[in-house]
């Protein structure tokens, strides 16, 4: 890509002059003054993009795919919808009906906001139309205010949108938002409305007689696209103008039209700006920084991405020798002098341009080593229990102070904040806003959340865990430094020093603020050194300390080295290799889909991909009536391993026999490299329980069962680990399984646990989202190093959603599942989740349930047993390169 020449100029420029210069005629623009610049953005802004769109279109992968379409519906939850939302709910549903949904087809995605954006289900979350219609059918209606219309853009933007969250937009599907609206934003939409179409999402704003209609064109597409109906019962009436809108989209689908286009990842372009900063631009200057710095904003400016040039300023004052400034600059007219050094002000922001283009620069070779000293993550964590709701108006002013004094950028300093009582809930992670004006908006719109007890230790292992992170924007392997302010109002109800321990070691500098009634002790255990605990009378005298933050913050920059960052590397299990050879003889004509069949439910358990399963030669025999058996002892590894069947019709009934076989030569195989066996000396438990509002009276008793349980589990990370997760329409984490680490943390949690309530009870939907999201690596399990996963739940009604699939998917992942039911439990359905019939409990009332706890540790015990092979007469062959996945170790 050669250089492309942009020109822009002034009533007083030689426009044929322009024009020689710009890369095409047409690129040269001229505007009366330079104060109207800002009316040329978006045109320059046009030019930019069509050029980046045109670049190498000989890449067909670029293209976009109009036989599908990514839709996302962003409906409006605030108070002002209640009685409008099963209209909206309704639409949906009729919506999905037309689509073609599939994991290759249309996916779908439905958010829900107010104040704040709440995903009710991501793109991948559903892979069919049944699927995600009784999710649909299920939504209720959240209620809140004010209504952020902006934030809840930027939300869908950042967080669904994207890759992980099932988005195919780098692969060329069409994007869509469908936003239904029934008033005005309180925040503002413009820059967010205008983000999602430069990334190519196709928005139709739907609103009812309550909403904006200027503001919803702003946001649609274009302003056709703005539809709207009197009330959301009229909603039928538009769907004939939206289908017609979706098709549209479909046929579009060339590049023509950069907000329906995919966008392709350029390689990243440099930019440089050169300004005219010759005195007869002194008084327009202004005018043309401003310029400079919404341009930039657009950019995505990072070592792989855009780079900034800008020219290179040498500031002096009146003592200084003005040529050596001249030699110094990167130009000789960048050279600026003040007559004081008091009077930087008015050069600030062309000193902050050349700063930020050396910190770009600086030391490119080795960016992941060296420590950028110009930028750092910080996270605010707030105390929002019932305790310092008098105090958090003061709370938010303060962090609203400290950000004012912050170079907010996604280069430079970044900003999360989280609020914590019982459980800590983010309001924004460090990658989610990258304007300070962003951030300051969020930080004034934070409601006290309320709540008790005060779990800091949870908290502070939270933000360890979910905030400190790459995915979630922090920069600590990078070598920008981490910083936690901890807002507290009170001792905390669990134990911090672990937690806070694992800050340290993990380099994060932590900040501890306490009022009168926090623990004076505790805070200095929590923060970098006990002279960072800092303390107020009340937090209305918070500005107090603000100059001691300001110092400590000036600190930690100079620092530079945080505590080197323990990355631990995940040993990858080998895998193994299994072939099936097959009769393909004319004698097995008959059976051969039977064998087929065999050989693909085989498949199912097994977890293959160049870095795990691949179907390989391990020698079981498997014969009929026919076959010799003689023949089969000889060609099998062991002759106790040739196994026989009347007719291959019959092969399911030695499906768990050969399974068996294949987990014993597994386990004994290769007893120096202990990590790829079974440990059954320890397992993951994860609970699961119905919070519905048909399970209200008996959570008392579901809460104790589960803690009873705990008590005779020998809890610790290298032992069981336990999580906690509770469901009605929705499921939600209690804790996960790295969330604590001793018994006493996860019994004090579990006593803590209050009732959810809620309804229809969607138990397929939980069931999925345990597995996709708390037996995962990342939440703790440790199920690829072949440690039992347990799935106990406690179950009060018959489920709303289909459990069948979910269901399914755990046993082939190998999660050891018990359900245990009520009087008002569905039995058939119990038994279907359960990894065996025998497994499904059920007890007439919850408070009954101390007579399963027996039952119960039987099975428990049984998994531990099961661990090793049940047919040890197979063991004894030496084979190397074998791993067996959980699927296989349970499946029996």
């Amino acid at each position: 890509m050669g250089v492309l020449m942009f020109a822009v100029g002034t009533r007083g420029s030689d426009l044929r002059e322009l024009q020689k210069i710009s890369h095409d005629s047409r690129s040269a623009i001229t505007v009366p003054d330079f104060t109207d610049l800002a009316g040329v953005q978006e045109q320059l802004q046009s030019s930019v993009e069509a050029v980046v769109v045109d670049v190498t279109p000989e890449t067909p992968t670029d293209t976009v795919d109009t036989g599908k379409k990514d839709v996302v519906f962003l409906l409006d939850g605030s108070d002002g919808t209640r009685n409008g939302f099963p209209a909206m709910r309704d639409f949906v549903e009729r919506v999905v009906e037309k689509l073609n949904v599939g994991p290759n087809n249309d996916r779908v995605s439905v958010v829900q906001y107010s104040r704040d954006p709440e995903v009710n289900f991501y793109l991948n979350t559903y892979t069919t139309k049944e699927d995600v219609v009784d999710s649909v059918r299920g939504l209720n209606h959240r209620g809140g205010s004010p209504l952020n219309t902006g934030a809840a853009l930027r939300y869908v933007r950042d967080n669904v949108f994207t890759n992980s969250s099932g988005s195919r937009r780098l692969q060329g599907v069409p994007q869509m938002l469908i936003l239904l609206n029934g008033g005005k934003s309180f925040d503002n939409v413009d820059t967010p409305a205008s983000a999602l179409k430069q990334q190519g999402i196709f928005v139709i704003g739907i609103g009812s007689r309550n909403s904006d209609r200027s503001e919803l064109q702003k946001i649609s597409h274009e302003p056709s696209y703005a539809l709207s109906v009197p009330e959301f019962t009229d909603l039928p009436g538009v769907q004939e103008q939206l289908s017609t809108v979706l098709s549209t989209v479909r046929v579009r689908g060339t590049p023509m039209t950069p907000t329906v286009t995919a966008e392709r990842k350029p390689p990243g372009k440099d930019v440089v700006f050169l300004l005219d900063g010759s005195d007869g631009t002194r008084r327009g200057f202004p005018a043309m920084r401003d310029f400079v710095q919404k341009a930039v904003e657009k950019l995505s400016v990072d070592d792989n991405k855009d780079r900034m040039g800008v020219l290179m300023f040498a500031v002096g004052t009146r003592g200084s020798d003005l040529r050596e400034l001249q030699k110094i600059s990167h130009d000789s007219r960048s050279a600026i002098t003040v007559p004081d050094f008091t009077d930087l002000a008015g050069v600030q922001e062309q000193l902050q341009s050349s700063v930020e283009a050396v910190v770009v620069d600086v030391t490119p070779e080795t960016p992941t080593d060296t420590v950028d000293t110009g930028k750092k993550d910080v996270v605010f964590l707030l105390d929002g229990s019932d305790g310092t709701r008098n105090g958090f108006p003061a709370m938010r002013d303060f962090v609203e102070r400290v950000v004012e004094k912050l170079n907010v950028g996604p280069n430079n300093d970044r900003v999360s904040v989280v609020q914590y009582s019982r459980d800590p809930e983010v309001n924004f992670y460090l990658n989610t806003y990258t304007t300070k004006e962003d951030v300051v908006d969020s930080v004034r719109g934070l409601n006290h959340r309320g709540g008790s007890p005060l779990n800091t230790g949870a908290a502070l292992r939270y933000v360890r865990d979910n905030v400190f992170t790459n995915s979630s924007g922090s920069r600590r392997l990078q070598g920008v430094p981490q910083m936690l302010i901890l807002l507290n109002g009170g001792k905390s109800f669990d134990n911090v020093d672990t937690p806070a321990s694992a800050l340290k070691q993990q380099g994060i500098f932590v900040i501890g603020i306490g009022s009168r009634n926090s623990d004076r002790s505790e805070l200095q255990k929590i923060s970098h050194e006990p002279s960072y605990a800092l303390s107020v009378p009340e937090f209305t005298d918070l500005p107090g300390v603000q100059e001691q933050l300001s110092t400590v913050l000036s600190t930690v920059r100079v620092r530079g080295t945080p505590m080197t960052p323990t990355v631990t590397a995940e040993r990858k299990p080998p895998g193994k290799d299994v072939v099936f050879l097959l009769d393909g003889s004319d004698g097995t004509r008959r059976g051969f889909p039977a064998m087929r069949d065999f050989v693909q439910k085989a498949v199912e358990k097994l977890s293959v991909d160049d870095n795990k399963d691949r179907i390989g030669v391990l020698m079981f025999a498997v014969g009929t009536r026919g076959s010799d058996l003689r023949e089969l002892q000889k060609i099998s590894h062991d002759s106790r391993s040739a196994i026989t069947v009347p007719d291959f019709t019959d092969l399911a009934g030695v499906q768990e026999q050969l399974q068996s076989s294949v987990e014993a030569v597994v386990v004994d195989v290769t007893p120096e490299t202990p990590t790829d066996t079974v440990d059954t000396g320890k397992k993951d438990v994860v609970f699961l329980l119905d919070g519905s509002d048909g399970t209200r009276n008996g959570f008392p008793a579901m809460r104790d069962f589960v803690e009873r349980v705990v008590e005779k589990l020998n809890v610790g990370p290298n032992n069981d680990r336990v999580s906690v997760v509770q469901y009605s329409r929705d499921p939600e984490v209690n804790f996960y399984l790295n969330t604590y680490t001793t018994k006493e943390d996860v019994v004090d949690s579990v006593r803590g646990l209050n009732h959810r309530g809620g309804s229809p009870l969607n138990t397929g939907a939980a069931l999925r989202y345990v597995r996709d999201n708390v037996f995962t690596n990342s939440s703790g399990s440790r199920r690829l190093q072949g440690v039992p996963q347990m799935l106990i739940l406690l179950n009060g009604g018959k489920s709303f959603d289909n459990v069948d699939t979910p269901a399914s998917a755990l046993k082939q992942q190998g999660i050891f599942v018990i359900g245990i039911g009520s009087r008002n439990s569905d039995r058939s359905e119990l038994q279907k989740i359960s990894h065996e019939p025998s497994y499904a409990l059920s007890v007439p009332e919850f408070t009954d349930l101390p007579g399963v706890q027996e039952q119960l540790s039987t099975v428990l015990s049984t998994v531990r047993v099961r661990g090793t092979p049940m047919t040890p007469t197979v063991t004894g062959k030496k084979v190397t390169d074998f791993y067996t996945p959980m699927s296989l170790q349970h499946a029996h």
